[in-house]
């Protein structure tokens, strides 16, 4: 076998590997698609929208116990760092 030849053949096989990991992963979309829409027209996502889910909203403001946390991991962390 020449070198031609390996080069045609592992060309076949990097094609045709990419092209079944390809078609595998739209069909793996087109079924996450299709099932979505199975759930809503079935009526069986209803339960999130009756208890009043909100998304955590992002303020900007962190709050005085997280600060506090951070304070204090910091120092404990300088601690135990010798001085340079």
């Amino acid at each position: 076998m020449t070198i031609i030849e390996m080069l045609k053949q592992s060309g076949v096989l990097t094609a045709l590997g990419m092209g079944v990991v390809f078609i595998f992963l739209w069909l793996m979309i087109i079924c996450v698609h299709l099932t979505g829409k199975l759930i809503h027209k079935l009526g069986w996502d209803k339960d999130i929208e009756q208890q009043g889910y909100k998304p955590p909203q992002k303020t900007g403001a962190v709050s005085p116990e997280i600060t506090a946390a951070i304070s204090a991991a910091v120092t404990e962390y300088q601690k135990g760092v010798p001085n340079e």
